[in-house]
């Protein structure tokens, strides 16, 4: 049925249609939590594709239909979030034995929004990461996707406030949750 969602690995030829829907779910999905001129600071400073991830064959897409609905995945790397244009990114691999997996980059176009995409990604990647022997996940969250990661088994492990060269502060919460 075409409107059912179609879970895919993200490949490079998506990244336009993924950057555009990052766009609009930050712009959307944020505007209660985050002011307008912190949500344009983050989409310039944090927010963004990070390729590693496509390549590493570990970011998602959910198609309905012909829209892209959603997007995410997990990460074997050291980097816990940004895209490729975040400071501070580190390429270095994890080990599954004392690290934990890392839930990078969900974001879901607003009109796809409340559906179960977000989920349905979740479980992919926390199966894919259990298979390389991972235990546990953790993620950084917005502020609006804290009462989903929770509904998910996720719990706080403090507060995080991103401090950007322009100035703005963009406050996270680190969550963590153990699988297998």
């Amino acid at each position: 049925m075409a409107d059912e969602p179609i879970l895919r690995l993200a490949t490079p030829a998506d990244r336009p249609a993924l950057e555009a829907l990052l766009e609009r779910s930050v712009r959307d999905l944020s505007r209660d939590y985050y002011s307008p001129r912190q949500i344009d600071a983050s989409l310039k400073a944090i927010f963004g594709i990070d390729g590693m991830l496509i390549a590493d064959g570990t970011y998602f897409t959910v198609m309905v239909g012909d829209h892209y609905a959603a997007c995410g995945g997990w990460s074997r790397r050291r980097t816990l979030f940004g895209g490729d244009q975040a400071a501070g990114r580190s390429a270095d691999l994890l080990d599954p034995a004392i690290d934990a997996a890392k839930i990078r980059a969900f974001f879901v176009d607003p009109a796809f929004a409340r559906r179960g995409i977000a989920s349905l990604m979740m479980r992919a990647s926390e199966q894919a990461a259990l298979a390389e022997g991972f235990r546990s996940l953790e993620l950084m969250a917005t502020l609006p996707g804290v009462p989903l990661y929770r509904a998910l088994g996720f719990t706080d492990t403090g507060t995080h406030e991103e401090r950007l060269t322009d100035g703005h502060i963009i406050p996270f919460v680190p969550m963590r949750k153990p699988i297998g």
